[in-house]
């Protein structure tokens, strides 16, 4: 599609609770391209923890709201893969057969995945204003998997010509976040946290890169548990700092 001149923001919910800055950065990005960014005041959860513990009804209570956010026919970015996919691929699903399904078919097929927007849609462009850094990236198994995306955080750091990114040891592999599956089988998914974050101390990069909240928390939650330091950033804060832009 050709540059819109507005979208609508998703911001999810961790990055409204837990990493505010990272959705600041997100929206500065697309709104240095002369895109209007429209942020709904009353948005929420997307549904996912209720829909992938198989409460459908109430996942579609809490979609519903969501729904409603985003009336005009906008593209829908979020800067998250597993809350782009939930609105994408199970939200269809999980309107079938209900009044407002049109509407939720019409959402999920504005609805975009933020490197994949800036990449495929803005065509971004950035000149690295930073010092020198080595970097990991860990790509969510949502954007890899599920909305097939897992390249476009890789073209956007390649445009940064002082940032070398460092290749760690089973760079597919999921973090053991997993959003549910994490409080369901927490054993597996602690061990699952430490393999990843051993692949990324060894790698050594000097910091850690995402698109996904809920890893970064995992990843970060691990790392301090153990009493290993390695920062972690989400990527709209990396590249805006990086090119000397700043939240607003």
């Amino acid at each position: 599609m050709s540059q819109p001149d507005q979208v609508y923001f998703f911001g999810t919910c961790l990055i409204d609770l837990l990493y505010p800055n990272a959705g600041l950065a997100g929206m500065a990005l697309i709104k240095r391209q002369g895109v209007k960014v429209i942020y709904p005041a009353y948005q929420g959860c997307c549904g996912q923890p209720a829909f992938n513990s198989g409460y459908r009804q109430e996942a579609l209570a809490v979609a519903r709201a969501q729904l409603n956010c985003f009336p005009e026919d906008y593209p829908i970015v979020v800067p998250s893969g597993s809350c782009a996919g939930m609105v994408k691929h199970h939200w269809p699903e999980l309107f079938a057969g209900q009044p407002d399904e049109f509407q939720a078919i019409n959402a999920a097929q504005r609805t975009y995945e933020l490197t994949e927007f800036l990449v495929d849609v803005l065509a971004l462009q950035l000149k690295d204003l930073g010092q020198p850094t080595r970097i990991a990236i860990h790509t969510s198994c949502s954007a890899r998997r599920e909305m097939g995306v897992a390249d476009r955080i890789d073209s956007l750091i390649a445009q940064l010509s002082n940032v070398q990114v460092m290749e760690q040891a089973h760079k597919t592999e999921c973090c053991g976040f997993g959003g549910t599956f994490s409080v369901k089988q927490p054993d597996i998914s602690g061990a699952m946290v430490e393999a990843k974050c051993d692949a990324l101390l060894a790698s050594g990069a000097q910091m850690v890169i995402s698109q996904d909240c809920g890893c970064l928390m995992n990843i970060s939650g691990s790392l301090e548990h153990q009493q290993r330091e390695l920062p972690t950033q989400h990527v709209a804060e990396f590249l805006l700092d990086r090119t000397s832009g700043e939240a607003e």
